[in-house]
């Protein structure tokens, strides 16, 4: 599996960059036959598939603003600031879909990773979603699940992810941590860069997750309030169901941010590599997913037996490391996934959607679906691992 790749959506995607993680290069996968030009592109309505749940899905967007702790990236920025993007079950009705990210947050993806010649901003940004903004929401107390995203990406790339969650009866929370991703809309017009990507030196990623873990017990801090909390529907969330899950190194800090706060029930990582370790004496019992590709990941092996309760290493044949995002959905439907790509869009979202969605069913409202059980026939590139 990559670790913490900065390029790794245009890997992904089958363009020619190379990954960088620890500090080493990595070689790129195959680069498509015909990669489409922009006019062609330009034709395509991207759209996330929709949420298999019974509820229909709102959202609302919080700006959160920790004022106990300076930025760590940005100390002269003033305190901590985070993005959240609520996902919540809502009643059925019409109206406008919510965007997926912002014109700005996609022409900084995009010129990140050497696309603006192939996909304009405008295609990207435009992704029908779901989801529709200030929905009348469920009624009901559902369990709440917080998703981060992956080093230099914001959480736009797990928004086929939360609504699905969203749909199937939980209240979602994705954060994007301020000067973490290469481009996130903050308000009063500022487009936060990766300045975190300058900062970290090798062998130093250890320090995000622990940062990532501040950030979302503050999160569950602000959401949790008995006296004005941060989201006007905050009575939705039940308090004793909290769960947490991410990519790359969101899914690392999943466990970290366990490791300090026993709000969290159980978690799961998407293909992240264990930068700042699981603890000696494990996460207390709770359950723990590791979903990923067939790389043995070092740091996989190495903190598999330091988990303590319920766990499961699962490994999707074919996958890549954005496997676990929308970035693949999105690939395919532009044409750009290369043939030599074995794990389609329609695939990957199929098998996160379903796993992530089974564990937390399992961990949070007591629901086993036996997805967890072992290999399935509907699922054939799911392997399970018993030991690293």
């Amino acid at each position: 599996m990559d670790h913490l790749p900065r390029g790794a959506a245009a890997a992904l995607l089958g363009l020619s960059l190379a990954l960088l993680g620890t500090g080493v290069a990595q070689a790129a996968p195959p680069a498509p036959t015909a990669v489409p030009s922009a006019a062609e592109t330009a034709r395509v309505r991207l759209e996330l598939p929709p949420p298999t749940g019974s509820y229909a899905v709102g959202r609302d967007t919080l700006h959160l603003v920790d004022r106990s702790r300076p930025d760590p990236w940005v100390p002269e920025a003033g305190a901590r600031e985070l993005m959240v993007s609520v996902y919540y079950p809502a009643r059925p009705g019409g109206g406008r879909t919510a965007p997926y990210m912002t014109a700005a947050e996609a022409r900084a993806f995009l010129d990140d990773r050497g696309l603006t010649d192939v996909v304009s901003a405008r295609t990207l940004s435009g992704t029908r979603t779901h989801a529709r903004p200030a929905a009348t929401p469920a009624r009901g107390k559902f369990p709440l699940v917080v998703l981060s995203p992956g080093f230099t990406v914001n959480r736009s790339t797990l928004t086929l992810l939360a609504e699905e969650l969203a749909g199937q009866g939980y209240v979602v929370a994705a954060v994007d941590h301020a000067y973490e991703s290469v481009g996130t809309a903050f308000p009063g017009g500022r487009l936060l860069n990766c300045v975190a990507c300058e900062k970290i030196s090798p062998g130093g990623y250890g320090v995000v997750p622990r940062g990532r873990a501040e950030d979302v017990s503050f999160l569950l801090d602000r959401l949790l309030a008995d006296r004005r909390p941060a989201w006007r529907h905050a009575r939705l969330i039940d308090p004793t169901r909290i769960g947490m899950a991410g990519h790359s190194i969101g899914g690392a800090s999943a466990a970290t941010t366990m490791a300090g706060d026993e709000r969290i029930r159980a978690g799961a990582n998407m293909d992240g590599s264990f930068m700042e370790p699981v603890p000696a004496e494990g996460l207390g019992g709770r359950p723990f997913m590791m979903l990923g590709t067939g790389d043995d990941d070092p740091s996989w092996i190495r903190d598999w037996p330091l988990l303590d309760g319920w766990k499961r290493w699962i490994v999707v044949t074919g996958a890549g490391h954005f496997t676990f995002t929308d970035v693949p959905v999105l690939g395919d439907q532009l044409g750009l996934l290369p043939p030599e790509e074995p794990l389609s869009g329609k695939r990957s979202q199929e098998i996160t959607r379903a796993y992530v969605t089974a564990f937390f069913d399992l961990h949070l409202k007591g629901v086993d679906r036996k997805l967890l059980d072992g290999p399935t026939a509907e699922h054939p590139e799911v392997v399970f691992r018993t030991e690293g």
